[in-house]
């Protein structure tokens, strides 16, 4: 397969093999983009582009950004397909409401008993679900032998069920009836290789490649899979419903990348680090907490337990990161201000390696 906006794929998919192998060639792998000309500046497709049924608009805008952006190193270019973090939910009926600004989602929750709870994928022609499925039947065609089409955004298991009864209710159902909350659970887990597998069939991904809004590239099935709701949970109430659920879906994957998002969940990492078939962790701080840069020690324990790391970094900080951490495994995500930059740091990376 050759992709118009990336030429040397065959040479990239090489990297891409050695990074989930945990193996170096001559340097870690790198996302690196530069802008062709920097003082005209084409803007990134907005998050959420094409919910308004303009889907072709938005993949027009992602491939005149496409067209004006050199894809070095492992930079495949993809395209991001997205009706908001709580998308799943409304995969299965809950009502989306948008931000006027198309910035984000969510849902209203609407579960009031889990016994008679619906945790179905809604079919019906009008529903999210169906149009993603169509956006992704677009998008597919559009993109063809041109650049790739991404997964979702999973937020699955404990996420989907916080969206919709609401987290504040779930944190005490999960005091006041914790039988019906596992029951739930285990409805909603039967939902993620279903719709995998039918969005990886839509968007040909088993001849293409797989990628994600992280931009991994997997030839099989790759996914980004997380919780946001681990943080209000207690470790024996995640050891009990969470972390099978994250094994289920991991095993289910060829690769998975865990996204461990603020402090307050690092009390529940040893337990992920313990799932075997997660393959590395992109750690998020959070809004003011210090810098990735000051996690050094963090980022040592993830790759101690043979866990990869997803790192965003300017070039300057790479190299800092570069002479920390053990290469195999690392995958480092730049935006260099133009090629001659991106060149000098692969440059780099290969003489320090």
């Amino acid at each position: 397969m050759e992709l118009k906006y990336k030429p040397d794929l065959s040479e990239a998919k090489k990297y891409w093999a050695a990074y989930w192998n945990k193996e170096i060639i001559d340097r870690p792998a790198v996302y690196i983009t530069a802008p062709k000309d920097p003082q005209n500046l084409v803007p990134k497709v907005p998050y959420m582009a094409g919910i308004n049924n303009d889907e072709v608009i938005a993949l027009k805008r992602f491939e005149e950004w496409a067209d004006n952006t050199y894809f070095l190193a492992e930079a495949i270019p993809s395209f991001d397909i997205s009706y908001g973090p709580d998308e799943f939910a409304a995969f299965i009926g809950a009502k989306l409401h948008f931000a006027k600004d198309e910035s984000t989602s969510w849902v209203t929750p609407f579960v009031t008993d889990w016994k008679t709870v619906n945790i179905e994928l809604d079919e019906s022609s009008d529903s999210i679900w169906s149009k993603i499925k169509n956006y992704y039947k677009i998008a597919t065609d559009y993109s063809e032998n041109k650049f790739l089409i991404n997964t979702i955004d999973f937020h699955t298991n404990l996420d989907l069920l916080s969206a919709i009864r609401g987290a504040q209710n779930l944190c005490m159902d999960l005091i006041d009836c914790p039988e019906d909350v596992e029951a739930a659970l285990l409805k909603a887990r039967k939902l993620f290789p279903k719709v995998y597998n039918e969005l990886y069939e839509i968007g040909k991904m088993k001849d293409r490649g797989t990628m994600s809004w992280l931009p991994f590239y997997c030839d099989k099935k790759f996914a980004v899979i997380e919780c946001d709701f681990v943080c209000l949970i207690s470790p024996e109430d995640s050891r009990k419903l969470l972390i099978p659920a994250l094994t289920e879906e991991a095993e289910f994957l060829d690769h998975s990348i865990f996204h461990l998002d603020g402090v307050g969940a690092l009390v529940h990492l040893d337990d992920i680090l313990k799932i075997e078939a997660i393959d590395g962790i992109q750690w998020v701080p959070g809004d003011g907490k210090p810098p990735m840069i000051e996690w050094i020690d963090l980022l040592k324990k993830i790759q101690s337990h043979n866990k990869g790391l997803f790192i965003q970094a300017t070039p300057d900080e790479v190299k800092l990161f570069h002479k920390e951490l053990k290469p195999e495994g690392v995958f480092y995500m730049v935006e260099a201000n133009n090629v001659k930059e991106a060149e000098e740091l692969l440059s780099w990376l290969k003489n320090n390696t």
